[in-house]
Parts: structure tokens; C-alpha cells; sequence
């Protein structure tokens, strides 16, 4: 392995605020990894070591120990004491010195400012060994420059942006770097001033974009809050980075099509990059009745091509627009930070196995299972509690291990919603009422992407209880837990966006339920299945009809794949006799309200005019025809 580079290296030639470059000339070692091995080697302490434990001392607590290192075979596990640390939590990111901001701010919920904190965390730094990972927030050819600092002992949080950005290639960095945007990670300070929970600062100081990570899990910060950062510089720009997975799908007659799927976490945006899980038989099944235990299948001999091109962030930049009334995207990260619950056992994606247990150089897993030397598996979880599988295991996968990657920028037809719903029955309703497919209006679609519901059970983050069911709002295009800004201002653009793309196509599609009947992500298998093979033929050639509530916009009365016709009941839940009509109106009287109360936020006298009359619209409980008068669309 190659040296280390020490604080002789060219940082002292970058532009860096004077309080940086005082730190980083407190710090007795400035590390500049030259290769992704050395931060791998130095995750584990040394060489020689197969576990460490990365800990700090944390006054009155003594050392604390906040993750457990592993070399695997295939790479290296990290895990987390503390089952809270596991996945993201919704509340974490504070905002400071942002001009315009919606946001909480460190004032607002610590009640004091932020400046001493700053500077303590600074002082911090400055005390321990550093890494420091110069990166391009959004990509080498669209983004923007930055910079992560943090502990020595934290190298594996550097492999994480490394890989999920990608750092700058030591012999590319140029002697007058000067980054847009600074992470700054400071564990122990979890415990020290926040009673243990996961906090991230946004601050914007001399014009820099910093992030205050006070945290190891990746989630809020080496992934969020490089999204967030992305916001608030695109915002400047007149653009947004949507949170979305971006398919290329090639149909066994070589027809092609692009879809788009937006949502919160949880909504299927990895899933929609992945091939259908069948049955030993080959079947695909279609749902379980959660009520009467009867399953449907469907005969699918021969499933699409996909070709993945983005899974989390896809970049809208001005560069590449067309004018052409289509969207699109190019993706936003080197690597992707992929959720794998659903892997339970051997067997159910080989394709995602064999990158995993054979991948083309080591991986970072998180909340896996893991043993020194051997081979983590992707379907071995870690426990929350005895016999409680953690809901959130992760692996970091760059995207030139992905089979059949596709670079951007792509034009999109289909732009998908995807909602986690629960089940819905007459006697237990709620808003688990849509069926496979839902064909929105361009003014109902950005109404939908205003609400982004964050849905049933949602895994990524923590909630427990009556929160499993409870609707809970992500905002604007569902990336609003991670912006700093003003919701409106995302929403003006995200409406701009919607009037000049009205040949893309808009649908929404559900997942976990549909009625009564859980179906866990065959329906957007399914759906993408049957779009690939009808390909740009209109919608209005099917027998469409509104669906019982305006923000279904339409449905299908029925579709066929390999002319295997698909019962009535999975695109209108109101044929299932668990449901009917009663069911169904109850739920959706539990939409519409929340979708009414949330909309309230919009209502701002800097709203676009047109986004105005559009909430209006939904406000007076307006019609399917009266949302597509607004923006006319493609169907």
C-alpha cells in the first residue's frame, strides 16, 4: 500500500477559510488518501486487524463505542450498537444562517446558537487525526466541488462519500481547489450535546455549504446531506435534483422505454431497478389476500431487459434540457446505497447476489451479520432485539458494478409515483385504496409530489406503533426532509418542470397493498412489464375511466400481459368484496384530508399563479377533467 500523504500535501495550497487551515495545521496527521484501498485498510485501524471498533471518549460516559468494523471477504461490515443508529431518523437535520429557510433552525430547537458549537467541533477536529475526501457533489461533469473531513478512526464513513460521490483523483486535484460545500463529522458530540440522537447542521458560512454530521450512519449525511447541499446550490440555479430511480427497459421485441419513479423512502425506487422475484415455478405472484389467505399468480415466461441509470438522485440539469417536452436525467452519484430487507433468503435476486459475494473490489455492507474473513451476506441481517431483524441492511454498490448500467443524460417517458400503502379493508379502512395503476394529470402529479406521502412501514427510517399506518407528508417531490430552503421555491420549480415536460407521461403505482390484498413490489414489476410492451401507444386506447376519487386520477378497467388478462380487482379495489365501495370511501376521505391540510403550507403569496389555481382545484374537491384543463398532458 502506498503512503500515507501528510500535511506537507497540497491542502495548504487550496482556498480554505483561515479557520480551516488552522485546524488542519492543529491536526498532527492530514491524511489525503491517494487510492480507495487505503481507506479501506485504515477502517480496520491497520493492516493486520479483521475487527475495530471505532470509539471516542465522551465526557462523564467514558469511551463510547459507535460502530463495529469487519473484514469480510467481499468487504468490509459496519454495525452499529446502537439500534437507533441504523437508519436515518426524519428529525434530524437543523439548518443555521440559511437566508431562506422553512426549516427548524439550531436556535429554534436547542434554543441557543450554533457559532460556539461550530467552533467547538472545529477544536475537535483539529485535535484528532483527519481524512480529508475532495469529492464532486453531483457527479464530475454537472457537480460541484467538496470536501469531507473527518476522524482517522472514521475511515470507513470516508469510504462511504468516496464511494457514493466519488473522490477526486489525487493526481487530478488542482492546486487551487476551492470546495462549495464542507462535511464535517464530529461522533462523540451525539452524546455530548444531544442526548444521543442523530443530528446534522446545515450552515451556510462565507458562502460555503457546510454539513455538521454528529453521526456515523451514512443516511443523514454522506447521502442526505450531499442531496441537501445539491438543493441548495441547484436552487440558485434554477433546478432541482429529484429523488428518484431512473430504468431503461428494453422488451423482448427490442422495444425500448425509460421510466422514471419518485417517492419517499420506501416507495420502490431500488425496486424498480430490480427483475421481478418469482416463485420456484417461475411465477410471478401477484398478491396474497390478507383476509380469506387466496393467492394469485401470473404466467410471465419472459421478463424485460433493465438497464438501471439512477436509483436515488437524478440530476434536472439546464445543461441538457431539450425543450422537447420530455424530462430529463443524468445520475447524481458514483455508487448507490441500496436497501436490501426484502433479500430474506438465498436465491431471491441473483442477480444482486453474485455483485455481492463476488464483487469486482470490496463493498461496504451495513447492518449485515458479520464474521472476520468470511462472506457477508446480503440476506443475513442483523438483529434489532432478539429474533427482530433490523428493517434497514445496506450496501454501498458502485455503479460499474451494476450489470447493464446506462450513463445519462436520458429522456424520460413515464414519470412514476410510487406510495407505500397499508391494507384496507371495510371494517379496518385506510388509504390503502389505489390499484396497480394510476394515470395523472400533470397538475394531479405535482399535487402528489407537493404531498409526497411518506406511507405504511416505512423501513428506512425509525418509526414504530400507530406511525407504521399514520400518513405522514416528505414534502415537495419527497425530497423536502433534506432541503433547506423554502418549500415553495421547490415547488415553483418543480411546477415549471411539470409545464415543460407534458410528453412524459405521468402514473402512480402502489406497493405493500393493494385492498386487501398484499402484494409487497410485484405491482410495479408488473406495471413496468406491461409499459415496456405497449411502449409509446397512447393511454386513451385503453378502456380508462376516473377513479372513484379525483386523486386517482384515471384507472384501467382492465389490461392484459402475453394476453394473460389481470383480474378487475387489483386496478379497482372497490371489486374486492373486503373493500366495496364503503371501504373505499372511508379511505379516501382519510386522503383527502391530509392531502387538504398539507396543501395549506403552498398557499403563499409567492406561489406561481397556476400552482395556486391548482391546490384551489383540489381544495373545492375538484374533478380528473378539471386538473387535466389545467395542464394539458400526454395520455
Amino acid at each position: 500500500m502506498e503512503k500515507t500523504v501528510s500535511k506537507e500535501k497540497s491542502w495548504r495550497e487550496w482556498h480554505l477559510a483561515e479557520e480551516l487551515q488552522y485546524v488542519l495545521e492543529r491536526s498532527k496527521n492530514v491524511i489525503i488518501p491517494k487510492k480507495r484501498d487505503e481507506l479501506i485498510e485504515l477502517s480496520l485501524g491497520t493492516k493486520e486487524n479483521v475487527t475495530y471498533d471505532v470509539a471516542y471518549d465522551v465526557p462523564n460516559m467514558g469511551s463510547v463505542v459507535e460502530a463495529h468494523v469487519t473484514r469480510c471477504k467481499n468487504g468490509i461490515a459496519v454495525n452499529y450498537p446502537d439500534p437507533y443508529m441504523r437508519r436515518r431518523d426524519p428529525n434530524c437535520m437543523v439548518v443555521n444562517n440559511i437566508e431562506k429557510t422553512d426549516k427548524t433552525t439550531f436556535e429554534e430547537r436547542f434554543g441557543k446558537g450554533f457559532d460556539s458549537l461550530r467552533k467547538e467541533t472545529l477544536d475537535w477536529l483539529g485535535s484528532n487525526d483527519l481524512i480529508l475526501v475532495p469529492f464532486m457533489a453531483g457527479g464530475t461533469k454537472y457537480g460541484y466541488p467538496a470536501l469531507m473531513i473527518a476522524p482517522k478512526n472514521a475511515a470507513f464513513f470516508a469510504v462511504s462519500i468516496y464511494d457514493l460521490q466519488g473522490m477526486i483523483p489525487y493526481d487530478k486535484l488542482e492546486k487551487d481547489f476551492e470546495p462549495k460545500a464542507i462535511i464535517y463529522v464530529a461522533p462523540p458530540f451525539r452524546h455530548s450535546h444531544f442526548d444521543g440522537k442523530q443530528v446534522v447542521v446545515h450552515n451556510q458560512q462565507n458562502h460555503i455549504h457546510e454539513v455538521f454530521s454528529y453521526n456515523l450512519y451514512p443516511g443523514p449525511s454522506a447521502k442526505k446531506g450531499v442531496y441537501g447541499v445539491l438543493l441548495a446550490l441547484g436552487l440558485k440555479e434554477d433546478f432541482v435534483t429529484v429523488h428518484a430511480s431512473t430504468v431503461n427497459i428494453t422488451t423482448p421485441y427490442d422495444n425500448d422505454i425509460s421510466i422514471l419513479h419518485e417517492g419517499a423512502s420506501g416507495s420502490g425506487k431500488s425496486e424498480m431497478l430490480e427483475y421481478a422475484h418469482r416463485e420456484e415455478d417461475g411465477r410471478l405472484l401477484l398478491g396474497r389476500n390478507v383476509v380469506t389467505g387466496e393467492e394469485k399468480y401470473l404466467a410471465l415466461p419472459q421478463g424485460c431487459k433493465l438497464q438501471p441509470v439512477t436509483d436515488d438522485m437524478a440530476l434536472c440539469h439546464p445543461s441538457f434540457r431539450k425543450d422537447n417536452g420530455k424530462l430529463c436525467v443524468v445520475d447524481a452519484e458514483r455508487s448507490w446505497f441500496v436497501r436490501i430487507d426484502h433479500i430474506k433468503g438465498y436465491g431471491t435476486d441473483p442477480n444482486l447476489e453474485f455483485v455481492t459475494t463476488n464483487p469486482k473490489e470490496p463493498l461496504i455492507f451495513f447492518n449485515l451479520e458479520a464474521h472476520p474473513n468470511a462472506t457477508c451476506l446480503i440476506w443475513e441481517h442483523e438483529e434489532d432485539s432478539p429474533g427482530k431483524k433490523c428493517p434497514n441492511p445496506r450496501i454501498i454498490i458502485p455503479r460499474e458494478q451494476i450489470k447493464n448500467i446506462q450513463d445519462g443524460p436520458i429522456e424520460i417517458d413515464y414519470r412514476s409515483f410510487g406510495l407505500r400503502t397499508p391494507p384496507c379493508t371495510k371494517e379496518k379502512p385506510s388509504y390503502g385504496i389505489f390499484g396497480m395503476l394510476h394515470i395523472l394529470p400533470p397538475a394531479l402529479a405535482w399535487l402528489w409530489r407537493l404531498v409526497a406521502p411518506r406511507g405504511y412501514g416505512n423501513p428506512s427510517i425509525t418509526s414504530t406503533g400507530k406511525d407504521l399506518f399514520k400518513l405522514q407528508s416528505e414534502g415537495v417531490g419527497s425530497f423536502w426532509p433534506f432541503a433547506t430552503g423554502k418549500r415553495v421555491d421547490f415547488a415553483n420549480i418543480l411546477l415549471e418542470q411539470f409545464m415543460n415536460t407534458t410528453r412524459t407521461r405521468n402514473i402512480l403505482i402502489p406497493n405493500q397493498h393493494i385492498g386487501a390484498w398484499e402484494v409487497g413490489f410485484m405491482a410495479e414489476w408488473v406495471i413496468r412489464e406491461y409499459l415496456a410492451r405497449r411502449g409509446q401507444a397512447s393511454f386513451k386506447k385503453l378502456n380508462l375511466k376516473p377513479a372513484r376519487h379525483p386523486l386517482g386520477g384515471y384507472i384501467p378497467e382492465n389490461i392484459h400481459i402475453e394476453g394473460t388478462p389481470i383480474s378487475k380487482k387489483f386496478f379497482d379495489v372497490t371489486k374486492q368484496p373486503q373493500i366495496e365501495e364503503e371501504g373505499y370511501d372511508k379511505g379516501a376521505k382519510m386522503l383527502e384530508d391530509f392531502f387538504k391540510e398539507e396543501l395549506k403550507l403552498y398557499l403563499k403569496s409567492d406561489l406561481h399563479p397556476l400552482g395556486k389555481a391548482i391546490i384551489l382545484c383540489c381544495m373545492d374537491n375538484g374533478t380528473v377533467d378539471d386538473y387535466e384543463k389545467l395542464i394539458p398532458g400526454a395520455y
